[in-house]
């Protein structure tokens, strides 16, 4: 059901560069032409038998968005302020549907995004791709006892040095995309350090798990993947530089982190639009629910956080524009309340359809609930690229120093 966009009249973007504006104009559109009519078939599917949105994803591909944030050597839109415009982007995508918005940040943030870091080489044979939507991208960093802590004492996944390449065997854990993507950068460990490697999925001894079965952001398809004697070259290591992955794990998942903050926003602003729709013409004792003063103030409150949030994000990706790789504290703020916040709204949204926000189908006539997609959503919000505990913690680091927080 479509509703009145209310940040049309209540947002006014005054830091955002006219680039992102446009993008985020062009985005919207695309969203309500191609996401919208598939967001409910996503939400509601199964993972292991409705399976990767492929329709969608090539729908973004035709429609160039995968472009947005990359150079104009491998086919992007070479844009001045490209991680703006990509939050911008990912914004409008998850208003309609968090699991494209999250498969479009594994594919041109996590995965496009620590590309950068590789030869002109691979570039053009893995990043050209990711740009024009060719093939799926994925990137492997966490393992069943090493998602938080990726320290080269944690991470079990072992490339080891042969005679004319890398012999690579471990096991990685949630990992996005993998069922359908064509390669996964993966965080190993060489030795005393850590390094990344371009593994085609092809190659003998990969091997992708059946994906995993959640609540929510059914769309993003996540498995395990293990490694089995996966025969490497130095072709295939990112950047063709050893012992630099945990650098560039940290510094992409901390772009992951503001693509994670904007999606918050936008399932935030779609349900925050619903509310504002549905009590508007909700009667009850004879006037309108949102005539009651505990929604009127409810609404303000949340009205004034989405506009908070919506600035965090834009400041901490103006930022990384800007060449500061790690903009912190802005990130870890943008993605620890925007996350947040979208959980909230989401709860809200909830409470004010009542029973049909509980429902996910009405038996008497088939009509789905707007909003219990997103209470179920929104979750994995708090959880991924880091969880809140862990942003709340750098952004103390950021106030008390490191020799206080650790």
């Amino acid at each position: 059901m479509n509703v009145p966009r209310q940040s049309e009249r209540l947002y006014h973007d005054l830091l955002a560069p006219d680039e992102t504006q446009r993008i985020r104009t062009r985005v919207r559109a695309i969203a309500d032409t191609v996401v919208a009519p598939e967001a409910a078939r996503i939400a509601g599917g199964d993972e292991r038998t409705d399976g990767f949105p492929r329709d969608v994803f090539d729908a973004l591909a035709t429609e160039g968005v995968f472009r947005i944030p990359f150079d104009t050597a491998v086919g992007g839109e070479g844009l001045t302020h490209p991680a703006s415009a990509t939050a911008a982007a990912i914004e409008e995508l998850a208003y309609h549907s968090s699991s494209v918005s999250a498969v479009f940040d594994v594919h041109c943030i996590l995965a496009g995004n620590v590309l950068r870091n590789g030869t002109a080489e691979q570039q053009q044979r893995w990043l050209a791709p990711v740009a024009s939507g060719e093939v799926v991208g994925a990137f492997a960093t966490t393992e069943p006892e090493a998602s938080t802590d990726l320290s080269p004492r944690a991470v079990q996944t072992v490339a080891t040095r042969t005679g004319d390449g890398w012999l690579l065997n471990g096991h990685k854990r949630w990992i996005s995309n993998s069922p359908v993507a064509g390669f996964i950068v993966t965080l190993a460990r060489t030795g005393e350090r850590l390094s990344m490697f371009i593994v085609d999925t092809s190659l003998a001894g990969v091997r992708i798990g059946t994906p995993d079965r959640k609540i929510g952001n059914r769309g993003q398809l996540t498995a395990d993947v293990s490694f089995t004697d996966v025969r490497l070259t130095d072709a295939d290591l990112l950047g063709g530089i050893e012992g630099e992955g945990l650098r560039h794990a940290l510094s992409t998942l901390t772009y992951g982190r503001i693509g994670i903050a904007a999606a918050g926003v936008g399932m935030a602003q779609a349900a925050f639009d619903h509310i504002v729709d549905h009590l508007s013409r909700r009667h009850a004792f004879g006037r309108p629910v949102a005539a009651n003063q505990h929604w009127q103030f409810l609404l303000a409150d949340r009205a004034t956080e989405i506009d908070n949030a919506r600035t965090l994000y834009t400041k901490a990706a103006l930022r990384l524009d800007a060449g500061n790789p790690f903009p912190e504290p802005e990130a870890a703020m943008a993605k620890a309340y925007g996350t947040r916040l979208s959980v909230d709204i989401a709860r809200d949204a909830v409470q004010a359809f009542g029973g049909l926000g509980f429902a996910r189908e009405l038996g008497a006539d088939g009509s789905a609930s707007p909003v219990e997609a997103l209470y179920r959503d929104s979750k994995i919000g708090e959880i991924y690229e880091g969880t809140n505990e862990i942003q709340k913690w750098i952004i103390a680091r950021q106030i008390l120093g490191r020799e206080i927080t650790g």
